[in-house]
């Protein structure tokens, strides 16, 4: 496929790697006879490296076709992280470096996941833009603190560390952006 026709989101092989387009910027040069460029800024599958390419309006890119599954998340064996296919029961295995950061924001049962497969081999995750976790640890409420938002750090049921705000109490459940790993709210 012609780099002019990629979209983002589209997955790509470049190098003997997988891709996936997140952003393209066309660059049209003013002098006469100047090829148009596409900049790609695409991330690894797996992994989640960011890689940077640069292209010409001609120049070709392999699709390669992505399945996303829809899958919760079952239960840990070991160290992978098995997830259940929700239309036919497929159950993936999934290794902690498939998974990376997102191990975080995985609790038992956690819904609306999504395996993305290349040749039925799973290749990535994604989690919900917004989870839910109840926190395990954090300092108390501040006395007489002023109406002022100051945040504290909170360890959350995973491990996975946050700043939340000062009213926030251990044991709270607080929705959780996965694309940030910020704190957006009480649950």
């Amino acid at each position: 496929m012609k780099a002019s026709d990629i979209k983002k989101g589209n997955v790509v092989e470049y190098n003997a790697s997988v891709y996936q387009v997140r952003d393209i910027e066309r660059s049209a040069p003013t002098a006469r006879g100047g090829n148009v460029t596409f900049r790609f800024t695409m991330y690894s599958i797996p992994g989640a490296q960011k890689f940077d390419l640069s292209l010409r309006a001609d120049d070709d890119l392999k699709e390669v076709e992505l399945l996303r599954r829809l899958a919760n998340f079952s239960y840990k064996e070991g160290e992978l992280f098995v997830f259940m296919d929700q239309e036919d029961y497929t159950q993936y295995m999934l290794p902690p470096e498939l998974v990376g950061d997102n191990a975080g924001y995985i609790t038992d049962g956690l819904e609306d996941c999504y395996v993305q497969l290349i040749d039925d081999a799973p290749v990535g995750l994604q989690v919900p833009s917004t989870v839910v976790l109840a926190v395990a640890e954090t300092a108390p409420e501040l006395k007489g603190a002023s109406a002022t938002k100051r945040s504290k750090p909170a360890t959350l049921e995973t491990g996975l560390e946050i700043q939340v705000p000062e009213y926030i109490t251990t044991g709270e459940r607080v929705n959780v952006n996965t694309l940030t790993g910020e704190f957006s709210g009480r649950a």
